[in-house]
């Protein structure tokens, strides 16, 4: 009977270790699913508008939406074509423009985002946009470090010791994870992605004309 009671508690304790393990690593993979909603988003930012960075907030009747990634050669072609009309868009402030840094290619996209988002806080974000994208180089080679990303932005007149320390800190790049988990949640799976009023326009056809793509936009 000793023996088996001494068995019982063994059985005891490893069932409650289990529930304590089991527990702790749900708690683990809790904190870390959350740590993207809980992190440190820009100024400009929009939770409703999929964590992205809005321009002209306040305009009813026309959203434009662009997914990219700032490694990815054909946003860099897109961008050659409609980023002039994109940025007219911006300042004739009669169209609601939504950016939405995707990292699809990997850490180097990250880091070029979390830059443009550390450019947007000091107003600089379409200068910043459009330098990266001229002076893209090839996938996952070095080309985006912190340190270029900072001699990129002073390029652009970003020379503040606070746009050099969000560089330097990655003080956004939780939100980037966010713009990738709600990009995921919309199925957006390529870049780039662009959608009037919630519609994708016609990628064969639309993405790379630019008077094509100026009537999908506005109709």
């Amino acid at each position: 009977m000793a023996q088996k009671s001494g068995g019982d508690k063994v059985t005891r304790y490893l069932v409650i270790g289990m529930v304590i393990f089991v527990v702790l690593v749900g708690t683990i993979f809790s904190v870390m699913s959350n740590r993207s909603k809980t992190a440190a988003i820009p100024s400009t930012v929009s939770k409703a508008d999929g964590y992205g960075i809005v321009f002209n907030g306040d305009v009813k009747g026309k959203t434009v939406d662009i997914w990219e990634d700032l490694q990815c050669p054909i946003c860099q072609q897109f961008e050659s074509i409609n980023g002039a009309y994109i940025k007219d868009l911006v300042d004739a402030k009669k169209t609601k423009v939504v950016f939405h840094l995707l990292s699809f290619i990997g850490t180097e996209s990250v880091l070029a985002a979390n830059s443009l988002a550390c450019a947007a806080d000091e107003g600089k974000f379409l200068q910043m946009h459009a330098y990266l994208y001229a002076h893209q180089g090839k996938e996952n080679t070095g080309t985006w470090s912190n340190a270029a990303l900072i001699k990129s932005g002073a390029a652009v007149g970003l020379t503040s010791s606070k746009f050099v320390s969000c560089v330097d800190k990655g003080t956004y790049t939780g939100w980037v994870a966010n713009v990738a988990n709600d990009g995921s949640a919309q199925n957006v799976t390529s870049t780039p992605t662009v959608k009037v009023n919630g519609k994708e326009i016609d990628r064969n056809t639309q993405y790379m004309d630019a008077a094509a793509f100026k009537k999908a936009v506005e109709g």
